[in-house]
């Protein structure tokens, strides 16, 4: 069977809904095809045994430029972390806690913070500092730096072994999903920003509700789900049911293998992306109430971040069960139940006994979870091109940097680009 389309986005993730949304403002209803079951991508939710479960540890950084221009905040009901971290390590021959908050979102926790262990007065000092620092460029200026690595940029600056080591590592580590923290400085003072002008929060029913949000401001037969495309030829677009759909303008929001091989390109690397892995397991209490996402610097654990997500956001459960999130880097591969079950024994020794009557619901193994943005990369360019001829078009944070920020930025761009052409 075919079919016609002025525009046909391929791939209903965060960029390509956010594309099609511009493109509806601008007058022009794209068609979005979307391989799997639904839309968001990377940013979904899936309920199982009356939880939500994020696929991978996400959150939404409020002060995002593009999701403050883009989403409704208060229809997505937000609910916060603490702006700061509990950091586990190891002294004076046992387990201590120290708590690192942001005395700017809680300025009453200055001098906890300034007499906290994970590093100098002179560190904390350097932080104020990195904060002038990073707000006094605009975003583009930001990203057009000559980068270094994060962990070279961090020394340069000034901070110690120690801060490095008990903070930046396994907070940023987490974020880039790689603790060597080779990932561009301008991408790290980026997140800084974000996570210093504003809140880190999920929906109050979990990080799926972003996509559901934008495709909502879509007519349902503008997506059409289950419908993996195997070829683009010229105008033509090929879907592996063997339907084709002849489109004036073709949009590729899809990941990096996904354009590799629609463009007949070879493929990227696996060093090309960072991966993750995330284990849920539910418990009758929570084991730490204080909103904070807990950091272990012990990377060779199984356990490397630890949040409790329903005492953030009660939402993402009916059962009056804690439900937790434990987020462990670089695995290749995943033995579900050998992991569960190292998480359950090393966090005994955090927690106590009762761990080991925690629940393990399910884990979400995330091979391509982000690309990878390394200093002296040709993927530390601000932008790849987002025009490829005059009717292809491609979109998402591949093109730009890896955060939800990206994706719509780069969303919005195409489809203005896109808008300008067809008012032309």
């Amino acid at each position: 069977m075919a079919t016609e389309s002025p525009v046909v986005i391929i791939g209903a993730g965060i960029a390509g809904l956010t594309c099609a949304v511009y493109l509806k403002q601008a007058g022009v209803n794209a068609l979005l095809l979307e391989a799997s079951d639904g839309v968001g991508g990377r940013v979904r939710t899936d309920e199982i045994d009356g939880f939500r479960l994020d696929r991978g540890f996400q959150i939404l950084l409020t002060a995002y430029p593009e999701a403050q221009r883009l989403l409704n905040y208060t229809a997505l009901n937000l609910r916060a972390f603490r702006s700061g971290a509990l950091i586990r390590y190891e002294g004076e021959g046992d387990s201590r806690w120290a708590t690192f908050l942001n005395p700017f979102q809680e300025p009453q926790s200055v001098f906890q913070t300034l007499a906290s262990p994970v590093g100098t007065l002179a560190d904390k000092l350097r932080i104020v500092e990195l904060l002038r620092r990073t707000k006094g460029l605009t975003l583009p200026d930001l990203f057009r730096q000559t980068p270094t690595t994060t962990l070279a940029y961090l020394r340069e600056m000034g901070f110690s072994e120690r801060i490095i080591q008990f903070f930046f590592r396994p907070f940023f580590g987490g974020v880039f999903l790689e603790d060597a923290l080779v990932t561009s400085s301008n991408f790290f003072e980026f997140c800084f920003r974000m996570f210093y002008s504003g809140d880190a929060a999920v929906p109050a029913l979990g990080i799926g509700e972003i996509p559901k949000q934008l495709a909502n401001r879509l007519t349902p037969d503008q997506i059409r789900l289950n419908s993996p495309v195997s070829s683009i030829d010229g105008h033509q677009i090929r879907l592996s049911t063997g339907d084709t759909i002849a489109a004036k303008t073709i949009v590729l929001a899809v990941d990096a293998v996904q354009a590799a091989q629609l463009l007949n390109r070879t493929a990227p690397p696996e060093q090309a992306f960072n991966h993750t892995t995330c284990t849920y397991f539910a418990a009758p209490e929570s084991p730490n109430q204080q909103k904070l996402l807990m950091l272990n610097p012990n990377r060779a654990s199984a356990v490397h971040n630890i949040a409790v997500m329903t005492d953030v956001a009660p939402g993402y459960t009916s059962t009056g069960k804690s439900l937790i999130s434990v987020s462990t880097q670089g695995l290749e591969t995943v033995r579900e139940d050998v992991l569960a079950e190292r998480i359950r024994t090393e966090l005994t020794g955090w927690f106590g006994e009762t761990v080991k009557n925690w629940q393990h619901i399910r884990t979400y193994h995330i091979p391509h979870a982000l690309p990878a943005y390394n200093a002296g990369s040709a993927l530390t360019d601000v932008h790849a091109p987002l025009r490829l001829d005059a009717h292809l078009y491609q979109c998402g944070d591949r093109t730009a940097y890896p955060s939800l920020n990206a994706a719509m930025q780069t969303g919005r761009e195409v489809a203005e680009m896109i808008s300008e052409t067809q008012a032309a």
